[in-house]
């Protein structure tokens, strides 16, 4: 069958590895034609095109800056994107015909592009919902609650889940989140289909560890938790930097290692406090992230307290594919903490509890035998819940089933 994916992410290729190029892969390696769609910002000066190889066909289309921007292009951005995604699919994909559109949160506005191919091509619309928005903007304060972009994004967010023929949740609290919040939407609906990937067993030598760890000026007798990715407001980085502060521990150093709106000021307090336990690093190719990150020995979760939705990181399963103990810092409202204890993988902090977070770290270094039995539990979980196998056999079965 022919398959639609609508996203903001920057695919060159299937062979990348992350969660929508390996649930894609799977479809085409089952056989499948995959099409894709995605934004070419305003800043990197290239028209609108379509690139073709085997199986795949991405195209590539002109949209202003949605990334790194001031608020105003951003939101401009944001509310354009759908149409300026419909016209480039009437032009370059007008001869094709479509069975199933994937989509995902961010952004909820790709409605009209939707609702076109579902009436043009009677497809099968499956929304992958990654990020409950607009409630997170409301919860970082970054938009007016019941201001007038609040309520008109929350009638975007409503019609995207009227016109998904099933969405998927990446936990259960996120499913039970969207049903309480949207009585409108049926229960047979929703489902759990959570963020998944194809793991690869990662094998280091102790001596490449031990180069890869002199490369990037990391101790080789010490345990190293590392935080990999975004550096923005969601993630609450004051938390993080706390805890750094707090930790006395002589046997722990922190990485931290990423990109994202917080980065400036979080390389600053590196620059200002020039802790001897921690260094920061700016965000590395994927590749070499995942080798350094390999290379380290637990891995680190944070999410701003205030959130009232439940955020599920895809960077859990990074860590768990390392086969790392994991700490999570979140909010109440996320079960990701819950998921984690439940299998033994790590420990849950509430985000703040600078005390609780003490206690965990020093409980995962104060036992080897037990430190060793987490790393196996973690790996065990990766492979029992969040393989890609498992999405796509959730998402084929909705089809077979309409």
């Amino acid at each position: 069958m022919n398959i639609l994916f609508l996203t903001l992410d920057k695919i060159e290729s299937l062979e990348e590895r992350g969660i929508y190029t390996d649930l894609l892969r799977k479809f085409r390696d089952e056989g499948h034609e995959i099409f894709v769609i995605i934004p070419s910002e305003r800043r990197d000066k290239k028209k609108t095109s379509l690139l073709k190889g085997e199986h795949l066909s991405i195209l590539s289309v002109r949209t202003f800056n949605l990334q790194k921007t001031n608020i105003i292009e951003k939101g401009i951005g944001t509310l354009a994107i759908e149409y300026q995604f419909l016209k480039a699919l009437k032009k370059y994909f007008s001869n094709e015909k479509f069975d199933l559109v994937l989509y995902c949160t961010p952004p909820i506005t790709f409605f009209e592009v939707i609702k076109f191919v579902k009436k043009r091509d009677n497809a099968y619309a499956y929304l992958l919902l990654k990020d409950i928005f607009p409630q997170n903007a409301i919860d970082m304060k970054m938009l007016k609650n019941g201001g007038f972009l609040h309520r008109m994004f929350l009638k975007k967010e409503r019609k995207l889940y009227e016109l998904s023929d099933t969405i998927g949740c990446m936990s259960e609290a996120n499913k039970n989140y969207v049903l309480t919040h949207n009585p409108m939407i049926t229960a047979n609906k929703v489902e759990v289909n959570p963020n998944s990937i194809e793991p690869i067993v990662f094998v280091q030598t102790l001596e490449e560890k031990i180069r890869i760890k002199q490369k990037y000026g990391l101790p080789l007798n010490k345990k190293v938790f590392a935080y990999g990715g975004n550096l923005g407001k969601p993630q609450g980085v004051d938390f993080l930097l706390e805890t750094i502060t707090a930790t006395t521990n002589p046997d722990v150093f922190f990485l931290v290692v990423g990109n994202g709106t917080e980065y400036d000021r979080i390389f600053k307090w590196f620059e200002n406090k020039q802790p001897q336990n921690a260094i920061v690093l700016p965000g590395l190719p994927k590749q070499d992230f995942d080798m350094l990150l390999n290379a380290c020995d637990v891995g680190m979760i944070f999410l701003h307290k205030d959130f009232t939705i439940p955020n599920f990181p895809s960077r859990l399963l990074s860590y768990l594919e390392m086969k790392m103990p994991v700490i999570a810092a979140t909010d109440p409202n996320t079960d990701i903490g819950s998921i984690i204890e439940k299998n033994s993988c790590g420990h849950w902090v509430l985000s703040g509890d600078i005390s609780g977070m003490q206690t965990a770290i020093n409980t995962i270094c104060s036992d080897e035998i037990n430190f060793n039995q987490i790393k196996e539990n973690a790996w065990s979980l990766l492979q029992r819940e969040y393989k890609v196998d498992y999405s796509y056999q959730l998402i084929k079965n909705r089809l077979e089933n309409v």
